[in-house]
Order: C-alpha cells, then sequence, then structure tokens
C-alpha cells in the first residue's frame, strides 16, 4: 500500500519513483513533472508572445537554450556547491544526471546567463531587452518549480526533520521510522501560490506595472520561500551539519536582494513592463518629429 494513516497520523509514504520500467530503461515521475513543467511554460511564452504581437516561432530557440541551461546549470550547481570533491575524484560522474544530483540555484543562474543570450540575439530585432524576458520567465519558472519539487517528493528526496504534525511523512524508501516534514509539498505550495499571484499581475496590471517589477518579485518570493523552508529540512550534504546557515540559505540570500533591489529600481526607471510594438513605435516616432 503506497500511503495510509497509521494510529500517529503521520502518513507512511512508499512511492517507487519509477513511473515506467520496461527491461534496463526506467521512466521516473520526475522525469515526468520535469516535462510537464517545460510544457506548461512553453504555453504561457505562446500566450504572452501573441498578446504582446510576437511571432510565436521564437520560442523554438528560447525552448532549447531553457532546456539546456536548466540541465547543465543546475547539475554543475550540484557539483560546484556542494560535492566538489567528489566529482574532481569521479569527473565521469558529473554526465550521470540519472544518479541524482541538480541544484536549483546553479539552474537559475544558467537560466539567466542564456536568457542574456536570447535578448542580445533576437530583442534590438523584436524591441525587447534582458528584462522583459525576464519578468515573464519569472511566471513560468514559478510553477516549473511546483512540479520539480513534486518530483523530488515521488522520489522520497529533499525533505525536512522530525516533526510530530499529522501530516508528517515516514519515508520509508530510505529506512526512515520517524515523520518528517514534507519541505516538497512546503515549496510547491509556496511556488503554486507565487506563481498564480504573478499570472493575475501579469494578465490585469500589466499596464500599470514598470519592467522588472515581476521578476524582483519572483526573485524575492521564490528565494525567499526557500530561505525559510532550508530551517526545517535536513543537511543535503554532510559539510552542511555544521554551518549556521545551510548552502541552499547561502545561495538564497543575493536573489533576495537582487529581487528587491529590482523592485526599487522599477519604481525609479519606469520602463513600462508591457512590450512597446511596432506600430506604437511608429506612431510615437510620428509625434516626436
Amino acid at each position: 500500500m503506497i500511503l495510509s494513516l497509521p494510529a500517529a497520523f503521520a502518513i507512511n509514504w512508499n512511492v517507487n519513483p519509477d513511473l515506467i520500467t520496461i527491461g534496463s530503461l526506467h521512466i521516473r515521475y520526475y522525469s515526468l513533472f520535469f516535462v510537464i513543467g517545460f510544457w506548461l511554460g512553453y504555453r504561457l511564452f505562446v500566450y504572452f508572445y501573441k498578446r504582446e504581437d510576437l511571432p510565436v516561432s521564437l520560442l523554438d530557440p528560447l525552448l532549447f537554450t531553457l532546456i539546456v541551461c536548466t540541465i547543465v546549470g543546475a547539475r554543475l550547481g550540484h557539483v560546484l556547491f556542494y560535492q566538489p570533491d567528489y566529482y574532481l575524484a569521479h569527473p565521469a560522474e558529473i554526465f550521470k544526471i540519472w544518479h541524482g544530483g541538480l541544484a536549483s540555484h546553479g539552474g537559475a543562474i544558467a537560466i539567466l546567463i542564456g536568457l542574456w543570450w536570447y535578448a542580445r540575439h533576437y530583442g534590438k530585432k523584436y524591441r525587447f531587452d534582458f528584462l522583459w524576458i525576464l519578468d515573464r520567465i519569472g511566471i513560468a519558472i514559478a510553477f516549473a518549480g511546483m512540479f520539480i519539487r513534486l518530483g523530488n517528493l515521488m522520489n522520497s528526496e529533499i525533505y525536512g526533520d522530525v516533526t510530530d504534525l499529522p501530516w508528517g511523512f515516514v519515508f520509508l524508501r530510505n529506512g526512515e521510522i520517524f515523520p518528517k516534514h514534507p519541505t516538497q509539498l512546503y515549496e510547491a505550495l509556496a511556488y503554486l501560490i507565487l506563481g498564480i499571484a504573478l499570472l493575475m499581475l501579469y494578465r490585469y496590471r500589466l499596464g500599470r506595472l514598470k519592467r522588472g517589477f515581476l521578476f524582483g518579485l519572483f526573485l524575492t518570493g521564490l528565494f525567499g520561500a526557500r530561505f525559510l523552508i532550508e530551517l526545517i529540512k535536513e543537511p543535503q550534504v554532510e559539510f552542511e551539519q555544521t554551518m549556521t546557515l545551510n548552502m541552499g540559505q547561502l545561495l538564497s540570500i543575493p536573489f533576495v536582494i537582487a529581487g528587491i533591489i529590482l523592485m526599487i529600481r522599477s519604481r525609479y526607471i519606469a520602463v513600462p513592463a508591457m512590450r512597446e510594438t511596432a506600430k506604437e513605435a511608429k506612431e510615437k516616432s510620428a509625434k516626436i518629429r
């Protein structure tokens, strides 16, 4: 039985992380949720581009950039931030991502680099900039992050300390005997709420927003939630045992600060969040003349 409620009200969690097994081929729930997150992000960008009169064909290079940056950045983030000694001694293991080990902070840094390249390559011709694309990518990443954390739950990984709350999970596959905080669900819920809030702001308040505000709110909300939830997480690697703030918290602080700065900056720079269409640019140019 996958899930049951014993007398202590804890939830016994013993889900097989493999969704489908065919011989040596294993397709995991994590992979499924990862793909769903990217698909939803793609559909959101179709909506963004259509609303703001951009060709949908521009999404093909954007999707490729995001997939490569997410996988490569998240893997290298784990290698560099969490287990550099191990991977320096076993460099071939870096490429074996199916063994696990992805860091969201590394993925975030790589995505920023990839989006900077995308904005430089296509932005001038289609009248958008780096901040414009960041305002919209934050919405998609919030929802994708929710699905990734659900994948972590199915893998019985990245959970919290012992709890006596009635929704504590006993992760039986890992040999646990005490209920632990299901921090995967805490983060998934936080990211879902953040994604809905950002999407509603985009849909109903875009005309009043300034460029950079949405991405600033995304950074502050997502990494602020991550910082707080890390307080009740078990250490992911041994060296975190003696740290006052763990690696996830230390890496979250710069993102939170950057988010606050972006929100303040958007008020003073006062560039409209909505992209200027070709027709609007022509009309503005005619008025200046």
